[in-house]
């Protein structure tokens, strides 16, 4: 197996599209503007994009796993039309206050925990340890922190204004926090976050 590759994860609601909570209605998915434009800055320098959601909403009952993958297929649609493409989309359902099957007091793959990273790090072959997540809430900063990612970028829109002061206090002295405004500044920083490995 050839070298290990440095990833970028990009949390969804919030981030990739608007927040709207217990997002799953089509008509309610709206794009957050330079979103596609910095997943096809990363797909341009061969750089993986791994989309990592929370969906309580499955666990409770809210909507199920098609009405998700609907959703999902509308947004990846629109994100091709722009040339930017997903590698991979991890989601979890699980959450402690979910109906039965679900209901799982600490998910090892419900962010902050690391388990979407690291399982989609088993899957591709990817190198956490050069990975950058972009997210809005506390829950991604810490997920990423937990997987030993390089950093994070933590942006405003979504939940950002919320989890902002706590979120840049989790830098570490192997963990930055870069903080942004919104995903559309990603573009121009992603030549400074994954440097060419001469």
């Amino acid at each position: 197996k050839g070298q290990k590759l440095a990833a970028l994860f990009f949390d969804r609601d919030g981030v990739i599209v608007e927040e709207v909570n217990y997002l799953h209605r089509v008509e309610d998915l709206r794009l957050i503007p330079g979103a596609a434009a910095a997943i096809s800055r990363a797909n341009a320098r061969s750089i993986p994009v791994v989309m990592v959601t929370n969906q309580s909403g499955v666990g409770r009952g809210y909507y199920d796993w098609p009405a998700f993958a609907k959703l999902q297929e509308e947004l990846l649609l629109r994100l091709g039309r722009e040339d930017a493409e997903v590698n991979m989309v991890m989601a979890c359902g699980y959450h402690k206050d979910a109906l039965s099957a679900y209901q799982i007091e600490n998910h090892p793959w419900r962010k902050p925990n690391p388990g979407m990273l690291n399982a989609a790090a088993n899957d591709l072959g990817l190198d956490l340890s050069r990975s950058w997540l972009i997210g809005d809430a506390l829950s991604d900063i810490d997920a990423a922190r937990n997987a030993g990612l390089a950093g994070a970028v933590h942006v405003l829109t979504g939940h950002g204004a919320r989890d902002r002061a706590v979120a840049l206090t989790r830098k570490a002295p192997r963990f930055s926090v870069r903080p942004l405004d919104s995903v559309l500044g990603i573009s121009a920083l992603i030549d400074e976050l994954f440097p060419v490995r001469r």
